[in-house]
């Protein structure tokens, strides 16, 4: 059998185009309800149309047809992770872990600081236990909760959640993608984490200052005084609302920072909020399930059943708050599923037929000073989240094609790790049809698009990092001598 030939610019980069185009007209068709379906098909027939060009190049449809099984394969703990969410932000609301989070915090945080306090609680949780989508999906969905009862932007109360998050996960020796960077260009943990202080500090301090002004500028509530305490009350009638119910969120946080994985530390998390709901909010959960003929403990045990699977429905009598509470269950999340399956086809045929890798050596063809190879690396990163829709994708593969063009040009390997990062890392939560992206609107229940334009960190850093690249500035050169692992930490 004949060896498949090797792809041409223009054949690699048409289903690139397919794909915006039909993307674009998701978007512009069904706006911010795109990824429940729109942008799924667009992605299988962009798979599809990069599949005939496979089969023109040679390849036959059992090796496309494996190719995009081992690519779905590769999300494969992601879905884990997302199934397990939905079943976690049903037994929390239902316990009123989530409720008791929102309650506290409307007492507490004010509506002008709300969005510079998000950022900087939910960075200090990220750092805490290496990992963004723990800290969503945690203290994540009870702050959007709490913007929420504020009447606040809830783009904007994304944005600054996303942001922080992103900042600790990347400054945190626990998180995996800290720990792969380095990994993947050969230099050491902490090298790489020094490194990255010159471009984050800038950029979550930029990203600070803007979610200042917009607390400020967005003024008090319209819900008034009035509002927010009819809330309160609610929250008070409907649930048990106690310092104790925070106990399963200390449980959670600990295992993660004990680096417990994350599949086995959220469903933990869901578990222990089903029995704190069969324990401490048994009227809530009988009234959820409406069972007037099963005995007492048998319905309980039932409604703990359907908040882990369907979507937990509030019964507080106040509309705002239930409509805000009535969400969960892994059956939420297949919709997310769906769109990030899909994406990986596309990505995994791309990837087979080496359309993915002729893209990126064009690239790398167009780099001729340290400005454009920095440059180019942001820009390989940023587009293999687009097309391959995983961020650890978006770390690997750059890092592989790199590693020897940055070593041949004299420079130092934690350049290209930070750089990885900057980019592959950060914009990963910006894309709808990434994992991370998908995750981030599941857990938050705010589409991607509405949260993009306000996660300030997340694009400001790699533009940071392009400036750096072309001024010079805390770009570092090979030493001549020295251990690459004990590289300066300039």
């Amino acid at each position: 059998m004949d060896k498949p030939a090797v792809p041409t610019f223009w054949q690699s980069v048409i289903p690139v185009l397919i794909l915006v185009g039909l993307l674009s007209g998701s978007v512009i068709f069904f706006g911010s309800d795109s990824s429940y379906g729109p942008n799924q098909i667009a992605l299988i027939l962009a798979a599809i149309v990069a599949a005939l060009v496979g089969l023109r190049l040679g390849f036959t449809w059992k090796a496309l047809q494996d190719g995009m099984v081992h690519g779905v394969s590769l999300a494969m703990g992601a879905i884990f992770i997302l199934l397990v969410v939905g079943s976690l932000i049903g037994t929390w609301i239902m316990a009123g872990i989530v409720p008791t989070m929102i309650y506290y915090g409307l007492q507490i945080l004010n509506p002008s600081i709300f969005f510079v306090a998000c950022c900087i609680i939910c960075a200090l949780v990220a750092v805490a236990t290496g990992s963004s989508w723990t800290t969503v999906s945690t203290v994540g969905i009870a702050l959007i909760g709490i913007a929420a009862a504020f009447e606040l932007n809830l783009g904007m109360a994304g944005g600054a959640i996303v942001s922080g998050a992103y900042f600790g996960d990347k400054l945190s020796p626990l998180s995996d993608t800290t720990n792969l960077a380095p990994a993947m260009v050969g230099t050491e943990l902490f090298t790489h984490i020094r490194h990255m202080l010159w471009t984050t500090v800038p950029s979550i301090t930029v990203a600070l200052i803007l979610f200042t002004i917009l607390g400020i500028i967005s003024g008090p509530p319209q819900a008034g005084s009035s509002g927010l305490d009819a809330m309160l009350a609610a929250l008070e009638s409907g649930f048990d609302v106690s310092w104790y119910m925070l106990l399963p969120v200390g449980v959670v946080l600990f295992a993660i920072y004990k680096k417990m994985p994350a599949f086995p530390a959220l469903l933990m998390g869901a578990l222990l909020g089903g029995v704190f709901a069969v324990i401490f909010q048994q009227d809530v959960v009988l009234t959820y399930v409406g069972e007037t003929e099963l005995p007492r403990f048998l319905a309980l045990i039932k409604g703990f059943w359907m908040a882990m699977f369907g979507e937990f429905v509030s019964s507080t009598g106040n509309a705002s708050l239930d409509e805000l509470l009535t969400r969960g269950g892994m059956g939420s999340m297949l919709p997310t599923i769906w769109l990030i399956v899909s994406a990986m086809m596309f990505g995994a045929v791309m990837e087979k037929t080496g359309m993915l890798g002729e893209l990126a050596r064009r690239i790398l063809s167009m780099a001729k000073s340290t400005g454009g190879l920095i440059v180019s690396t942001l820009c390989t990163a940023i587009g293999m989240n687009i097309i391959a829709s995983d961020q650890y994708i978006a770390i690997v593969v750059p890092g592989r094609m790199f590693r020897a063009e940055f070593e041949k040009r004299g420079l130092h390997p934690k350049n290209l790790s930070r750089a990885l990062e900057d980019s592959g890392t950060l914009t990963s939560a910006l894309i709808p049809w990434n994992t991370c992206g998908a995750f981030m609107a599941s857990a938050l229940g705010v589409p991607t698009l509405v949260y993009l334009p306000y996660a300030f960190f997340n694009y400001f850093n790699p533009v940071i990092s392009a400036i750096y690249g072309f001024t010079g500035f805390t770009i570092v050169p090979l030493p001549n001598d020295a251990d690459l692992h004990e590289g300066s930490s300039g």
